[in-house]
């Protein structure tokens, strides 16, 4: 989802889990200025970086730093507190995981606030990669380079209590629904596309605002990703539900990657340490650790 505030980062019903949604900043990116806070390198993958993947030989933004984008506010599950640099979220956490493994050290990390949007837009970017559940699509590999995947994603459907699709069982349930979403995102392209409703969906500039519509009942119902599903119903709208996941479309699962410059001379590295994360198990821990829970829940058909 992601273009204004998904991030699908949403923990037993992710209540404890933090928000994923992403709002879609009006500010320039810039540095968020707390780089003391960093985590420390014990949480995650160490740095196996090879001479040609080093900091000494990566084109990074700033020399001798690597510059990681996302969005303000950061919403949990992905980040904790709207702190991306505290190393707490799945992505917060994803982003650490590689700059060690490029061999980078936590304090020679620096985070950048970027709008959604703005990651995969043309032009250049004043970031080394972006992390900020931006979905791997064709589209946007004209403007963009992405890594492998490092998350696969499903999209779900939140509805409030009392909404007439709460106890949706099937994609027919959603036909005659009024569904949100933030505009950009493949939340609103699996409404426009899968489901297809009669009515026209609503569209957020970001996540909140498809919340704040979930909260007054402008709305049947919002598609996020799964695990912001899970944070909205625990912690966000009380007593909304995670009415159900769709299935995956295609022949391979919707991923949320890494986003680079178009071009860029870090993307062979960065895919190489994210690969080697997939690999050797640590984004599996990760997800463990910040999703676990985001998971249980019936599939639309």
């Amino acid at each position: 989802m992601r273009p204004a505030i998904l991030p699908s980062r949403h923990r037993a019903a992710l209540a404890a889990a933090p928000l994923l949604v992403l709002a879609l900043a009006a500010c320039a990116p810039q540095d968020d200025g707390d780089s003391s806070a960093a985590p420390s390198p014990s949480d995650g993958a160490t740095s196996t970086a090879t001479a040609s993947c080093s900091p000494a030989s990566l084109a990074t933004h700033t020399s001798g730093t690597f510059t990681v984008g996302t969005d303000n506010p950061a919403y949990d599950p992905w980040f904790v507190d709207n702190k991306p640099s505290n190393g707490k979220g799945y992505e917060s956490a994803v982003a650490y995981a590689v700059a060690r493994q490029l061999g980078y050290s936590a304090d020679q990390v620096t985070w950048q606030k970027v709008p959604f949007n703005s990651a995969f837009s043309p032009g250049a970017k004043n970031f080394d990669v972006d992390i900020n559940q931006v979905s791997i699509t064709a589209a946007r590999r004209k403007t963009v380079d992405f890594s492998p995947g490092y998350y696969d994603v499903r999209q779900a459907v939140v509805a409030p209590k009392g909404s007439k699709i709460a106890g949706a069982h099937s994609l027919a349930d959603l036909k005659n629904a009024k569904l949100g979403a933030q505009v950009g995102t493949t939340s609103l392209d699996v409404i426009d596309d899968v489901v297809k409703p009669t009515r026209q969906p609503a569209v957020y500039q970001r996540n909140d605002l498809a919340v704040a519509a979930l909260k007054n009942g402008q709305v049947d119902g919002i598609v996020v990703d799964l695990p912001t599903a899970f944070y909205i119903t625990g912690s966000e709208v009380p007593g909304a539900t995670v009415v159900g996941q769709f299935a995956a479309t295609g022949t391979a699962p919707e991923q949320f990657g890494l986003v680079l410059d178009k071009g860029s001379k870090l993307t062979s590295c960065v895919s190489q340490a994210v690969t080697t994360l997939r690999a050797n198990g640590t984004l599996a821990a990760l997800e463990k650790k910040w999703l676990s829970d985001a998971v249980n829940a019936p599939v639309l058909k």
